[in-house]
This record gives structure tokens, C-alpha cells and sequence, in this order.
């Protein structure tokens, strides 16, 4: 499976910050917010990844993470002009994708937990059709929303409903079957011009396709989109780190954890640094790789 970040978009509502920095070069704690979308795919197994950016920010991105070798993956680029939806990246990564199957993960959404490794590595099997993840929110009217019957089988999807027919939110982590690029290319603009992914799962949906997962109790979903989520991040992200000693989204640790690096890829890596992360990375050594 193939994995796209989308990382575009104007970031208005950070304005003036984002004025002159795309959003997810922007720090949740000690990373780059970029760092978390690809940890999280980099967990679920995948190892070529396509970052979608603007025009204006893509030498900035490619500056920080390079060809993703450092990390055992492939990382290329592309661009999204305007923010025209979700679903457009499907159209742009098509030659990306090349027929395989593919996961999108948004560039600001961040996910922690126990287990989570192995819930994402099940998502990331195939499958014929599409698989989506559900969380309980207290204000569902703020986010794509599923309703569920007794045995979790999705009844209806609602975008940002006024009468909220369930409180399982839709994160913004998706995995689909190679079907996803023509299904994107049907999608019709909605009412604020654009290519909804709520549109590409209500497709699957109408097929019989759609398959939704609970994220487990205990699992952390946070989308840093604003000022104060951002910040809230952070202080989740400081909060997990102090207390547990383990760092949250260490792109250096997932690979080497998972075998896509060596203990001496690891050392060298560290040498880059003259902080705290390097004494993190360093002392990863002193203990035994496992699987996450």
C-alpha cells in the first residue's frame, strides 16, 4: 500500500503565521507537524509516501525530510495549486498510486496510542473497497460523521451535520482499494467548490464497500488546525514525553523499531543533532529494538 499526506491549503485560520510557512512545518512540541502524519503511516506499514503541498512551500519540505532514506522510506512530492478538497489528491498522486492500493492521511491530524500500531497494520491489509476509522466526539457537528448500527456497520455519513445522527467523528486517515482514483475522478464539487472525501466514502458506501473500525478506548485523535489546538497538541505531546520518557512521532525510532535502519543508521543520525533529541536517539541503542 501507497500512503499520501496532504499538506496544502492556505492555513487561514492561522493567519499571519501561515502566511509565510506552510501549517505542518509548524512545531507540535519538539516535530514538525509533518512528523506525525508520516510516523503514523510509517506505522501502519507504508514506506512510500507522497507529500501534497503548495507550489510555494514544496522546496521547504523537501529541504527538511529529503528523499525519506535517513528513515528507510521513499518520500516524492507534488503539488495541490489551490485547495480545491481532499479528494483532489487522489487525482494529483495518480501516477503516484499507479494502481495500488493507497492510505491518505491529512498533515494535521495526529494519532497516539497503545495498539495503535497494529489496528493501523490491519487497515493497511487489502481489501476490496475502503476502510475509514471512527471516534466518539462531544461535537460531532464539527466533523464528517458516521452512524453505526449495533454491530458497527456503517447507516449513513453526514459532513458537518446541524442534527448530528451519532457522535463517531471520521479522522482525517483513510485506506482505499485502487478503485480510488476513478471513484475521486466522479466526484462532483460540492457547494463550497470542492472535491469532498466524504463524497469518495459515500461511493463506497453506495457499494457496499465502506468498512469502519473503532479506534481503540485510550487512543488519542487530535486535529491541530487552530491556534489552540495546536497548542493543546503540544502540551499532549510534552505531557506523554516527560511522564513516559518515549518520544511521540520519532521518525527515527518507528524505522528502526520496525527494521528499516540499523543501530549504526541510528548513530549517525544522531550525530546531526546537538540537543535533547540526540541523547533520545543515543540512548535508543542502549535497549533492545522491538516491534511497535
Amino acid at each position: 500500500m501507497k500512503g499520501i499526506i496532504l499538506a496544502g491549503g492556505t492555513g487561514s485560520r492561522l493567519h499571519p503565521v501561515t502566511r509565510g510557512v506552510s501549517k505542518h512545518l509548524l512545531t507540535i512540541y519538539d516535530k514538525p507537524l509533518i512528523y506525525y502524519p508520516i510516523s503514523t503511516l510509517m506505522l501502519a506499514g507504508i514506506r512510500e509516501i507522497l507529500v501534497i503541498c503548495t507550489p510555494e512551500h514544496s522546496q521547504a519540505y523537501q529541504s527538511l525530510l529529503g528523499e525519506g532514506s535517513q528513515w528507510g522510506i521513499d518520500i516524492s512530492y507534488a503539488v495541490q495549486a489551490d485547495p480545491n478538497g481532499l479528494a483532489e489528491a487522489f487525482l494529483i498522486g495518480r501516477d503516484f498510486i499507479d494502481g495500488q492500493p493507497c492510505a491518505l492521511a491529512l498533515g494535521d491530524n495526529i494519532f497516539y496510542g497503545a495498539g495503535l500500531s497494529g489496528q493501523l497494520q490491519e487497515l493497511a491489509q487489502p481489501r476490496h473497497g475502503a476502510a475509514v476509522l471512527a471516534y466518539q466526539v462531544k461535537d460531532p457537528e464539527r466533523f464528517g460523521i458516521v452512524e453505526l448500527d449495533n454491530e458497527g456497520r456503517p447507516l449513513s455519513l453526514q459532513e458537518k451535520p446541524i442534527s448530528p445522527r451519532s457522535n463517531w467523528a471520521i479522522p482525517g486517515l483513510y485506506f482505499y482499494d485502487a478503485n480510488v482514483v476513478d471513484i475521486a475522478g466522479q466526484v462532483k464539487p460540492s457547494d463550497r467548490g470542492e472535491l469532498e472525501i466524504t463524497s469518495v466514502n459515500e461511493a463506497y458506501f453506495r457499494l457496499g464497500q465502506l468498512y469502519v473500525t473503532r479506534l481503540q478506548r485510550g487512543t488519542t485523535w487530535l486535529d491541530a488546525g487552530t491556534f489552540d489546538s495546536m497548542l493543546e497538541a503540544s502540551h499532549f505531546v510534552q505531557t506523554v514525553e516527560k511522564r513516559q520518557g518515549l518520544k511521540v512521532a520519532c521518525l527515527e525510532e518507528v524505522a528502526w523499531r520496525k527494521g528499516y535502519i540499523s543501530s549504526d543508521d541510528v548513530q549517525k543520525l544522531a550525530e546531526a543533532f546537538n540537543n535533547e533529541y540526540r541523547n533520545y536517539l543515543v540512548s535508543l541503542l542502549e535497549s533492545t529494538p522491538s516491534a511497535l
